[in-house]
């Protein structure tokens, strides 16, 4: 059987991306039982309600939904259990440094496999005010709004 390449995207949290001001992106690796990893790759977990605590030096990951795997027996895992991530020394001490100021947290963006291993993105974020999600959903519908006149013209220029 010939090894899976390139991304594979399983999850992602488009929450994050309107909730905070995505400062940093980092990729690190999971540390998975059997049948996290078999109920991840039906494509099934959530990343609406995680976020990353680091704890003793260690990195966590929080509150993602992986759901038990349906053929499992009693050794299936718990669904929302707190996972390690696995990650550079300097990394996690940046992080961490980082994370300590006030409005800075530790988000999950996406989880994907990559070349057969699972891998979580992850970013340092400051959480936005009400009026910058609003600002941002504007600017959003604006951009929107301009492409579609630019294709209603370029549509007439065709025909």
């Amino acid at each position: 059987m010939a090894k899976e390449t390139g991304r594979k995207l399983i999850a992602q949290n488009k929450k994050a991306r309107h909730d905070y001001h995505i400062l940093d992106t980092y990729e690190c690796g999971l540390v998975l039982t059997g049948t996290e990893v078999k109920s991840l790759r039906q494509g099934r977990a959530s990343l609406a309600d995680g976020f990353v605590q680091i704890d003793g030096g260690e990195a966590w990951l929080h509150n993602v939904h992986v759901p038990e795997y349906a053929q499992g027996t009693w050794t299936n895992h718990s669904a929302r259990r707190k996972r390690k991530l696995l990650l550079h020394r300097e990394e996690i001490d940046k992080l961490e440094a980082k994370s300590q100021e006030t409005g800075h947290t530790i988000v999950p963006l996406a989880l994907y496999f990559t070349n057969g291993r699972a891998k979580v993105e992850i970013a340092l974020a400051k959480g936005k005010k009400e009026y910058d999600k609003r600002q941002t959903l504007r600017e959003k519908q604006d951009r929107r709004e301009a492409d579609r006149a630019m294709s209603a013209v370029r549509r007439k220029q065709r025909a």
